[in-house]
């Protein structure tokens, strides 16, 4: 297991990242803005015009088990891929209700009810996709979910999404927000 990695992701005018959309799907929104930056590790201080600034480390593996942790394993592609010009980072806020089960009433609700790790696996690898936590961090959102894609692969992603919004886990999220994005 690699050692956890910090990653900011800053709203401004300038990054590779081109930002389509900003969509509230529930709770409160955010800021639309022009451009999406990416910073792995230490990211510079913020830059005036800044609409905004999410953070999160990336982590050992949650609520899996060993047969699962090695089918993502043996599928799932890396970050940064030519052909993946599309993305979506979705910052994501789970209710206290959510944080007061306890870690087998979690893991219950995220695979055996919603099947959350056994859907994801479904569309590996055209959707590459990274995980950061940031709920110890202080931030508004307790995750923030980054997917890469090409595409032609933008049909299979919205599926992936549309079906865990439809998940027994969903009914925990209290804010999400949906950010669009193409790299030039």
């Amino acid at each position: 297991m690699p050692a956890p990695l910090l990653v900011t992701f800053a709203a401004n005018d300038t990054g590779p990242w081109r930002i389509d959309r900003v969509d509230t799907v529930t709770g409160e929104g955010m800021a639309a803005a022009r451009r999406l930056a990416v910073f792995e590790s230490q990211a510079p201080s913020a830059s005036e015009g800044e609409a905004w600034r999410l953070s999160g480390t990336t982590s050992n593996l949650r609520y899996t088990h060993r047969p699962e942790v090695q089918a993502l394993t043996a599928i799932q592609e890396g970050l940064g891929r030519r052909q993946a010009t599309r993305a979506a980072l979705i910052p994501i806020r789970k209710s206290e209700a959510w944080w007061n089960l306890s870690q087998d009433e979690r893991r219950a609700c995220l695979e055996e009810q919603s099947h959350h790790i056994a859907l994801g696996l479904e569309y590996l690898p055209a959707v590459a996709r990274r995980l950061h936590h940031c709920r110890d961090l202080g931030g508004p959102f307790d995750f923030l979910t980054w997917f890469e894609y090409a595409p032609e692969d933008e049909g299979r992603f919205e599926s992936l999404v549309r079906s865990l919004r439809g998940t027994p886990e969903w009914k925990y999220v209290d804010r999400e927000v949906d950010i669009r994005l193409t790299r030039d």
